[in-house]
């Protein structure tokens, strides 16, 4: 579980989040949505500890991000939205320093490399630099280094962006598995259609401040009942 208390963020003057409640729950996929600038990777980066929170608290599992990080950080596994990182280490060595920062034992760690690497299509690529790799397959890496130590809490920024079909089928088809067992999947993603298909809550942010919290069904209620998701955000985000 995450939770997000009154949490506000400037930047330079600007408000970039403002007030922010919200509590994703164990069990559910949930959907994080807004439109650009409207402060979605602003608030996944104080989530994961990459930004500094200047009003409010956030807790994950319990744990405060702010005065219990490390914590905290060993029960998330998070995919930013940039999958450029590490590019001078090859894949394999990539996994390995996860594994190591982990510490996963050696033995499950190999079965689990070679599990998920197969799984999105990438084990033969193991032993080049992920400098040579496409963005997908960059984003196939990350996805792997993420889910290799089996983080209670998946947050995900932009998960799917540059997987092939299939992969987007795996990730989409673990994502239910793993909030199914009784664990936190939160994600943002622009694919309204995926948000659709794969979510069972959504919160949409618009100019840092939240503007709505809850299932499809109770979404489309306070609109017109045959109003897709698309015509429903614009209509939320209209001021944007």
């Amino acid at each position: 579980m995450i939770t997000i208390k009154n949490v506000t963020k400037e930047y330079a003057g600007k408000t970039a989040v403002k007030n922010l409640d919200l509590v994703v729950p164990d069990g559910k996929i949930f959907g994080f949505l807004g439109p650009n600038g409207a402060g979605k990777s602003t608030t996944i980066k104080m989530i994961t500890g990459i930004l500094p929170i200047d009003e409010g608290t956030i807790t994950v599992n319990g744990y405060d991000i702010a005065s219990q990080s490390i914590e905290a950080k060993k029960l998330f596994g998070y995919v930013p939205d940039s999958p450029d990182i590490f590019l001078r280490l090859k894949g394999i060595e990539y996994l390995n320093f996860i594994g190591d920062i982990f510490d996963i034992p050696k033995d499950i760690r190999k079965e689990k490399i070679e599990n998920l690497t197969k799984s999105f299509g990438i084990y033969e690529a193991l032993d080049n630099h992920i400098q040579t790799y496409s963005h997908g397959m960059r984003q196939k890496i990350v996805v792997s280094g993420v889910l290799l130590h089996d983080p209670d809490v998946w947050i995900l920024d932009e998960p799917l962006s540059g997987l092939d079909p299939k992969s987007s089928y795996t990730l989409k088809e673990m994502m239910r598995e793993h909030a199914a067992k009784g664990n936190t999947v939160f994600f943002s993603t622009h694919v309204l259609e995926v948000v659709e298909q794969l979510c069972d809550e959504v919160a949409i942010i618009n100019k840092g401040k939240l503007q709505f919290r809850g299932n499809m069904k109770e979404m489309k209620e306070q609109f017109e009942a045959d109003e897709t998701l698309e015509k429903v955000f614009l209509e939320l985000t209209s001021n944007e």
